[in-house]
């Protein structure tokens, strides 16, 4: 799996501070995959609203970025129409900024931003703070031993060597779950050898813990890391004692931009590891 080129990126805009960022940190990402971005504001009540500050944003976003760049007024959920828009365009990427002070409200309500990201067509990068990362030199990839969870593989060596990133893998462990360490530690360092063997610079690290998503975000800060690229359904799944979907925590509660990825069809999960 990795990501379209010579698509579209369409991202949701509400003028936030959020959205206007995420368009931003999307320059780079769009240059490398031969990309135009769509900038598309929904209203509920109208598809006039807002119109001319959607258009001098578009023409901003053109001038600053050297990028092809158009705007999209529509009346609607938004929530709704984001899926629906980037199924019919073909696009490659979703980019959405979430406000920082209270969960997603810049979009989404709390329920509402699984459910899109659920049913997202193409990988979702979602994100939470205002700073801006235009430079991308660690990729943190959490994996487990899921069939789903080394389909992600393709897209990180992807953006890896776009950014000349080096790639961070992580596991968590239960830390009384010996068993499991055992058999996640041969599996790290053959994830490991077929990226080096990709030319992609990588790391592994497994660390027992009870809360799952809060150690992979502390992981990512510690490592100076830019983005999180996760596997939105079963990835890091480590049975019922967790409990819960750890990628929407990670959504939720991550400073650092995430990329969440849903799995593909049973037969197009071959990565070259085994």
């Amino acid at each position: 799996m990795i990501i379209k080129e010579n698509h579209s990126i369409l991202i949701p805009v509400d003028f936030s501070k959020q959205s206007l960022v995420a368009i931003k940190q999307t320059y780079n990402l769009a240059k490398f995959t031969h990309s135009k971005l769509i900038l598309m504001h929904a209203d509920p009540n109208s598809n006039t609203d807002h119109q001319m500050e959607l258009e001098q944003l578009a023409h901003t976003t053109k001038s600053e970025s050297g990028l092809e760049v158009e705007a999209m007024n529509l009346k609607g959920d938004v929530y709704e129409l984001t899926d629906k828009k980037a199924a019919e365009l073909e696009s490659s990427l979703i980019v959405v900024g979430l406000d920082t002070q209270v969960r997603f409200r810049s979009f989404f309500g709390g329920n509402n931003i699984s459910k899109f990201i659920n049913h997202a067509p193409c990988p979702v990068i979602t994100m939470r703070s205002v700073d801006n990362r235009n430079e991308c030199k660690n990729i943190v990839m959490p994996i487990d031993l899921s069939a789903e969870s080394r389909e992600k593989v393709g897209i990180v060596v992807q953006l890896a060597k776009y950014y000349g990133a080096t790639i961070r893998i992580v596991s968590v462990f239960h830390p009384s779950d010996e068993k499991y360490e055992n058999q996640l530690l041969p599996y790290l360092n053959q994830v490991k050898k077929f990226i080096k063997d990709k030319g992609a610079e990588c790391t592994n690290k497994s660390i027992p813990a009870t809360n799952v998503a809060e150690a992979i975000i502390t992981y990512a800060n510690n490592n100076e890391c830019d983005l999180i690229v996760q596997m939105n359904k079963k990835d890091l799944s480590l049975g019922e004692m967790f409990g819960g979907a750890v990628s929407q925590k990670i959504v939720e509660s991550s400073n650092i931009p995430v990329m969440s990825i849903n799995p593909m069809k049973r037969e197009s999960i071959s990565s070259g590891i085994h």
